[in-house]
């Protein structure tokens, strides 16, 4: 009998060892012994390595990725008679290799902190192909930016087109840009992931639009490039996105009188499967549709159809990476207050919100599986937990795992490459792990793992050798 805490939306897999492909990284997969592999290196070999937890991307995943998603947009544009600048999102994962690969790749890449800038270009990629993001950038990020010939800074707010172009004019630079612009678009996402709504800190009002633009153009040593917008994060389906790009075209037709307006912008968001229920459309069927869509409402307003630019992240990094833990102890927990009284099993392992903050955030949901050994067993309703002092320290909400998962089992939790080593902290004082890429039986070592001693050497009062 099915237990009753399972929510609708879980199916329980006929094969608890079995790598759904939609979920897991291309070169996944299991050894003879039934340990899982990526890039043709046991997890217990990574393990032995690196420790755990690990985070461990699957760099042929991931250079596939970013030359699919090029590809898709490319294509998608090229029918309708323009081109599209693919940009990476570095938010999703940064390291000065990750910017290597997007580098040979031939993609953009998009930034937002002065960190994450002085990361892309550590990794040598040209400043032309940086894009600027941040709805507080500081007069020293802005310096920054115009001084490596950024491609484009994406202007949030009114009180940055005096800043930038008083920068530009400092340096006598001419600095292109765009203009983040709240469409009100509902995008089909969780609240805290929608970022184009009309009640939030991104962007300006559409009724303000041709306003700015017209203070942009004022200015000498700016370039006006066209209008930009992202209405969210981990959508599955188009409809947001060509409603958005209707209500931006019919400004961008406005702006068109005063003088050019080159590109236009739809940002990012594209979802991706973190679970066997998740139904994501292809990007190239989504590239395709919103183009179309583009090409459509050109015609109909008798403009000519602008270059594209739209910025993947997680459709390129999450499912190329996943995180491996050591279980530590397991407990079987009765609940009799939810219904029919029924037991889930909790398995704590040495990691959690620390080095994935999405379930706590977002209630994001995640899969998981036994990755150092296969198990026929029958499953069991589980909960993989964290280590941390708080009861919302969750890793993977719901999932069935075998039933005989015991202590010192690797457990392997795919769709992590986005927004897990971007988001993870010191919280209750754990060190961050490891990142590692694997490539044709090759491991190499993205970003060390932390130490106490690295969290230490930051505590002012710290006295080494004192007790």
């Amino acid at each position: 009998m099915k237990n009753p805490l399972t929510p609708k939306w879980l199916e329980t897999a006929s094969d608890l060892s079995a790598l759904d492909a939609r979920i897991w990284p291309r070169t996944a997969g299991r050894t003879e012994r039934g340990e899982i592999s990526i890039g043709s290196i046991p997890a217990s070999e990574l393990v032995r390595q690196f420790g755990t937890p690990l985070y461990v991307v699957d760099q042929e995943d991931f250079e596939a990725r970013l030359m699919m998603a090029k590809r898709a947009f490319s294509d998608a544009a090229s029918k309708i008679g323009t081109t599209a600048k693919t940009y990476y999102a570095s938010k999703a994962l940064l390291t000065t290799d990750v910017v290597r690969w997007v580098d040979q790749a031939d993609l953009s890449i998009d930034v937002s902190t002065g960190g994450e800038l002085a990361v892309a270009l550590a990794a040598g990629i040209d400043g032309s192909r940086i894009g600027m993001h941040g709805n507080n950038k500081s007069l020293v990020e802005i310096g920054r930016a115009v001084s490596a010939n950024v491609g484009a800074i994406v202007i949030d707010s009114e009180l940055e087109i005096e800043r930038i172009a008083s920068i530009a004019g400092a340096q006598d630079k001419i600095q292109p840009v765009r203009l983040r612009v709240n469409t009100g678009v509902h995008a089909h996402t969780h609240e805290y992931l929608a970022t184009a709504r009309e009640d939030q800190k991104f962007g300006i009002a559409l009724v303000d639009v041709e306003e700015m633009v017209e203070k942009i153009r004022s200015h000498s040593h700016l370039k006006f490039l066209g209008l930009h917008s992202h209405i969210g994060s981990q959508i599955f389906v188009v409809d947001g996105f060509l409603a958005a790009a209707e209500r931006l075209l019919d400004v961008h037709a406005k702006l068109l009188i005063n003088g050019e307006v080159p590109e236009l912008n739809l940002g990012g968001g594209f979802g991706i499967s973190y679970t066997q229920a998740d139904r994501p459309q292809e990007l190239s069927e989504l590239a395709t549709r919103i183009a179309n869509a583009v090409a459509q409402k050109c015609e109909a307003l008798g403009i000519p159809v602008p270059k594209l630019a739209f910025e993947p992240g997680r459709v390129i990094a999450g499912p190329a990476g996943i995180t491996l833990y050591s279980v530590g102890t397991i407990k079987d927990v009765a609940i009799s207050d939810q219904g029919p009284a029924a037991t889930r099993k909790y398995v704590s392992v040495d990691g959690g919100m620390s080095d994935n903050a999405r379930p706590a955030l977002y209630e994001a949901e995640y899969s998981a599986l036994i990755a150092s050994r296969e198990s026929n067993h029958e499953g069991a309703l589980s909960r993989v937990v964290g280590k941390h002092c708080e009861s919302g320290d969750i890793v993977v909400r719901h999932c069935v795992l075998p039933s005989d998962i015991a202590v010192n089992d690797l457990i392997a939790v795919p769709a992590t490459g986005a927004y897990c080593f971007s988001l993870s902290s010191n919280y209750n004082f754990l060190p961050r792990p490891a990142v590692v890429a694997v490539k044709q039986g090759s491991a190499h070592l993205l970003v060390r793992a932390e130490t106490e001693q690295d969290l230490l050497g930051r505590d002012a009062g710290y006295v080494p050798g004192e007790v």
